[in-house]
């Protein structure tokens, strides 16, 4: 079983938790615990996690797509809590402190087995795909990259099932005609058109929001 929650985003589905401008996920999948992102407020990120009853030392390692602020704003905060971790970055993300190990990606590749990055596009942002039973599932932060570029290095390990996270101004609906579940969040643009488009497989957003494949 694949589980991803999000624990992070500018809209909620759950009282209990407090949205803000940002994007932070829990993936738990293989015997690993891995936080995609990290908001941009540390003392959010912590405290929707004690909500959702998540306790920060579970977390093996941290994936950060890109190095914009409302991505890492939460990692300093997280670090102090749990520094156990390895990091795994975009090359253009340097200065990281406290952290058990740091690791950089320029090109797509496996992380470990199971789990892949397409490395850093574009100089600016990588993305995670899980290996499924049904085929890779991508987490993405913003999409900055173009998402033909995004889906192409994603390919180099299988098919492609679904993604969830940032569209930003996603409008090139075809790519996404054969995924079986698609789940906009943070800086999506068009998700009134994408739920419109692909109604049978759009899954809300929001932190709370659990998908489990």
């Amino acid at each position: 079983m694949i589980k991803i929650q999000i624990i992070y985003d500018n809209t909620s589905i759950n009282r209990d938790l407090k949205p803000d401008w940002g994007f932070a996920a829990l993936i738990q999948a293989f015997g690993k615990n891995i936080l995609f992102d990290t908001g941009a407020n540390g003392k959010i990120l912590l405290r929707n996690m004690r909500a959702l009853n998540i306790d920060p030392l579970i977390i093996s390692d941290v994936f950060i797509s890109h190095c914009h602020f409302d991505h890492i704003g939460g990692l300093s905060h997280f670090l102090n809590t749990n520094s156990d971790i390895t990091l795994h970055a975009p090359t253009s993300f340097r200065g990281v402190r406290y952290a058990k190990d740091v690791i950089y990606y320029d090109k797509p590749q496996e992380i470990f087995k199971h789990f892949y990055t397409t490395g850093e596009l574009e100089n600016i942002e990588q993305s995670l795909a899980v290996e499924t039973d049904k085929g890779l599932f991508i987490i993405v932060g913003c999409s900055h990259p173009n998402m033909h570029e995004i889906l192409k290095a994603t390919r180099n390990f299988g098919d492609i099932y679904g993604i969830a996270g940032g569209l930003h101004g996603f409008d090139q609906y075809k790519l996404f005609q054969d995924f079986q579940m698609i789940c906009p969040t943070h800086c999506t643009k068009n998700i009134a058109e994408i739920k419109e488009q692909f109604s049978d497989k759009y899954i809300e957003g929001g932190a709370g929001t659990v998908i489990i494949i």
